[in-house]
């Protein structure tokens, strides 16, 4: 699967990122080797003056170190944002955040002037989203509490921990909250319902974010377009 997430990477960064574009850089594997190939084609002089938001210190690292420049969303609106997913459903509906920045990445795509460009392999497409956990992210305060209204929404949320036993904490110094249902039929919806409780404060279900989706598969690469458009520029 990393052979075809590169290849999707590489059509999606020549397609669709020009010279003088602020580029909004997700979290993740996927999303790294975007980081990556930019940063060789800034280096090889294919791409110029492209910059930076990261969704994550450790985004921002990596950018820092294959020579991207950086800006912060306050001083630059991004154009588009580059992203992996972990599930691909109809009508471009995603869940994303199992890496630990969902909070950023959505405030990041939703501030892009075209939106979200999903990259990702074909193992990552799903009839019905809800193959596997819904990450929340939560306020720690109260957290209890918190995860209780999310198991009345029919789920069975789990507080994500770290390599030592303590809770995950995000960037932002939240926790999450990892949500199995056993499907969601209405990713609208259910957005709607887990952030009207108090302490979640955003919810991995990307809807009518992403503009277009590079699939990587054994057939080659494919450009899936959200029905509203034709294309990420559309």
């Amino acid at each position: 699967m990393e052979k075809l997430k590169r290849a999707a990477v590489e059509r999606a960064v020549t397609e669709y990122v020009e010279s003088g574009m602020v580029v909004g850089l997700g979290t993740g594997s996927t999303a790294s080797y975007a980081v990556r190939r930019l940063g060789e084609l800034l280096a090889s002089g294919d791409l110029e003056d492209v910059r930076g938001v990261p969704t994550s210190s450790r985004t921002a690292t990596l950018a820092e170190e294959v020579g991207i420049p950086l800006v912060a969303l306050s001083e630059a609106r991004p154009r588009l944002t580059i992203d992996g997913a972990d599930e691909v459903g109809p009508r471009l509906a995603l869940i994303k955040g199992r890496g630990g920045a969902l909070l950023r990445e959505k405030i990041v795509a939703h501030a892009s002037d075209d939106g979200l460009l999903v990259v990702a392999d074909e193992s990552k497409l799903a009839e019905s989203l809800g193959e596997g956990p819904l990450p929340v992210e939560v306020e720690p305060f109260g957290w209890e509490i918190t995860l209780k209204a999310l198991a009345s929404l029919g789920c069975e949320p789990k507080l994500r921990m770290n390599d030592t036993g303590r809770p995950y904490v995000t960037d932002g110094g939240h926790y999450t909250a990892d949500c199995l249902f056993s499907s969601i039929p209405d990713p609208a919806a259910l957005e709607g319902e887990v952030k009207s409780i108090p302490g979640a404060l955003e919810c991995g279900l990307f809807v009518a974010l992403a503009r277009a989706a590079v699939i990587g598969s054994s057939d080659g690469t494919e450009v899936i377009a959200a029905p509203e458009r034709h294309g990420v520029n559309g």
